[in-house]
């Protein structure tokens, strides 16, 4: 396997639009699973850079600078940190690209809600039997072959020396209590469709971390114009999502950067002592 050669990719689906992300920090907080703290494993972040160890609301994420392609997109997006392992020495692995799917709009009934967040995918999972790849998605493969998914747990790494790159794709909850927004589940989960007290809303995909335990974090920081605009996409195969803060193919003339530099940190093995210090 090619281990520097990675793509961070969602397969096609109806009526969907996608955003390119670059990475702009790597560090050892998760403000939805440990807000306030540095004691989580390395995560590296993509989208607004108004991102600290504190969950941001959506208000606050739209101060920040986008590392996207759209500048309608302030919403951060995290995964865990990728490394090569040579004896003591781990070196970051950065993807070829990172996109941002968002599908099955013809579905959806509303918007993301403001201050929306979920985590998908779960740090602990430990085994196929897990993951519930009907319900997530969650599946590794060499994109350009040669395939061998049939052979082994399909959220493990391929076993494979991948001929191009390696790709991974995590299916986002779909459905959300408009009331309790911290109330959200999957229609897959569902037969299809969203209980009765929730509505649907589109589907987001992206990469995430390493084998069964692969998750990732996503808190909504679309501005509500351009938010709403996504569910004209409804009957269209693609559609570029514009708003009143530019056109959705447009990268940022600011350049996003960790907000709160003195803290935390970015060093793998110290992460790990911060971890066991928590």
């Amino acid at each position: 396997m090619r281990p520097t050669s990675l793509a961070f990719l969602a397969s096609a689906a109806t009526a969907l639009t996608d955003i390119e992300h670059k990475p702009f920090m790597r560090k050892n907080i998760d403000p939805i699973v440990f807000p306030g703290k540095y004691v989580s494993h390395m995560h590296s972040f993509y989208g607004s850079d108004a991102v600290t160890k504190d969950l941001p609301t959506t208000e606050q994420l739209q101060k920040g600078c986008p590392s996207g392609e759209n500048p309608n997109d302030l919403s951060v997006y995290w995964a865990p940190t990728l490394y090569y392992v040579n004896g003591e020495t781990y070196t970051e692995i950065y993807p070829a690209t990172f996109k941002t799917y968002y599908e099955n709009i013809d579905k959806a009934e509303i918007p993301f809600p403001p201050n929306f967040y979920a985590v998908a995918g779960s740090p602990t999972a430990r085994s196929q039997a897990d993951v519930q790849e009907n319900i997530n998605a969650l599946t590794w493969w060499c994109d350009a072959g040669p395939e061998d998914r049939d052979s082994r747990p399909r959220a493990t790494f391929p076993r494979v020396t991948c001929s191009a790159h390696m790709q991974a794709i995590l299916r986002f909850p779909d459905c959300v209590d408009p009331v309790q927004i911290t109330n959200y589940t999957y229609a897959a989960a569902h037969g299809g469709r969203c209980p009765s007290n929730m509505k649907r809303m589109p589907s987001l995909r992206f990469s995430i971390g390493d084998g069964y335990c692969f998750h990732g974090d996503f808190v909504n920081g679309w501005y509500e114009d351009a938010a709403k605009n996504m569910l004209k996409a409804k009957g269209q195969s693609f559609m570029r999502i514009d708003g009143a803060h530019g056109n959705g193919k447009q990268m940022s003339a600011c350049k996003a950067k960790d907000a709160d530099p003195s803290n935390g940190t970015n060093d793998y093995k110290k992460s790990l002592e911060m971890m066991g210090s928590g």
